[in-house]
């Protein structure tokens, strides 16, 4: 990266965003409390905390980002540590926004830390709140560290005069590495381990059955959830980097036949790209946007086409759920998927959801309109796409 000497800036002033962010803390507890002890108390309390995470806590970090961006908090911070600028504009930027990224999350941290009680009663596991806290703050450190690395080559470009095509081109190399690095990015976040013994036996025949071999990933890890209870699979990487993660849940609450139809989903899934599908819908809002705003640009039609692009993706990805649950049904039969779907559900203490009518702006589909769907399958069903 080239080292671009940044010219002397003001110092911005530490008070107001520190009150701001204070403010925001104590917002965001008086929010997550408020908010688990109506979500405990409703039907279906699991599927009601993870409407909270999503509609509450996830917009209240993103929101802090945004107004201490605006206050210049990370540069305040900054300069209380290492002084107005380092004298290299690519450090500068990094510093700034790796601590307003971080101040975010303290922020969204807040509001995480009073649901874990409740959480806790509604599933029936031993999950410590301070436990809990600690592999939360881990993982939000190490978001703001590949989020402020990812940020600050468009920021230095921006300031340094490129093109908004320039920034769109780089966005998307940068994307596309990131979900190349992303197996060992989650390595880095979470505690993991090679399977062993019975355990990497199982999981081979697992693989073997669903249809997840060595030509869609290269290696599987396991990851430590026996306090937390989550019995999820997933893959994460492209080409030759994809790698296949299971919970120790995952093992030890379902059995071959269960495990098996879940990994055939994630094969599935795989093979329709279903999460390319739902970066790129967000990627080409992204583009959109950034074209929208440079020199001389149509803001609003490219805002509206961005709008359109954003939708029009989310529907692509749902699309993609869809085909990836035909093809798990094509591999082990669509009544054992339907089956797993159920299991899955039970196993985190919750009811499957079901929509009369899709909601636009989400890249999946709800559960219980999947079972639905699996069940109603003729003779093995048409693909979805």
């Amino acid at each position: 990266m080239i080292a671009l000497q940044s010219a002397p800036t003001p110092i911005p002033d530490l008070a107001p965003p520190l009150v701001f962010w204070a403010l925001s803390c104590v917002l965001a507890l008086v929010v997550g409390a408020g908010g688990s002890a109506v979500a405990r108390r409703l039907s279906n309390p699991v599927r009601k905390y993870r409407l909270l995470y999503v509609g509450a806590v996830l917009p209240l970090g993103v929101l802090a980002y945004g107004l201490l961006s605006i206050l210049d908090l990370g540069a305040a911070v900054r300069a209380v540590l290492v002084g107005a600028s380092t004298g290299i504009r690519p450090v500068d930027v990094f510093l700034a926004e790796f601590l307003t990224m971080g101040a975010a999350g303290t922020v969204a941290l807040a509001a995480y830390a009073p649901t874990i009680p409740g959480v806790r009663a509604a599933r029936g596991i031993d999950l410590g709140t301070g436990r809990a806290v600690a592999r939360m703050a881990r993982w939000l450190l190490g978001v703001s560290a590949v989020f402020a690395l990812a940020f600050t080559p468009f920021r230095v470009g921006v300031d340094a005069g490129a093109s908004a095509v320039a920034v769109a081109v780089g966005l998307v190399a940068l994307v596309v590495v990131m979900l190349a690095a992303s197996p060992w990015v989650v390595g880095a976040l979470r505690s993991t381990r090679a399977p062993t013994g019975d355990d990497a036996a199982r999981v081979d025949r697992l693989r073997d059955r669903a249809g997840l071999g060595a030509d869609l990933v290269g290696d599987v890890r396991v990851l430590d959830t026996d306090d937390e209870g989550t019995a999820n699979a997933y893959v994460r990487g492209v080409g030759p980097t994809r790698r296949l993660f299971v919970t120790s849940t995952f093992l030890d609450a379902f059995d071959d036949e269960t495990g098996a139809a879940l990994l055939a989903v994630q094969a599935g899934r795989v093979r329709s790209r279903a999460l390319a599908r739902r970066i790129g819908a967000v990627v080409a809002a992204a583009v959109s946007l950034l074209a929208a705003f440079g020199p001389g640009a149509a803001t609003g039609p490219l805002v509206a086409v961005a709008g359109g692009a954003l939708v029009g993706g989310l529907w692509y990805a749902r699309r993609g759920v869809l085909a990836a649950d035909d093809l798990a049904a094509e591999r082990v039969g669509a009544d054992a998927v339907a089956d797993a779907f159920e299991r899955y559900a039970e196993a985190h203490a919750m009811e499957p959801s079901r929509r009369r009518v899709p909601n636009p702006l989400s890249a999946t589909v709800a559960l219980g309109d999947r079972i639905d769907r699996l069940r109603g399958r003729d003779g093995g069903g048409a693909a979805a796409e």
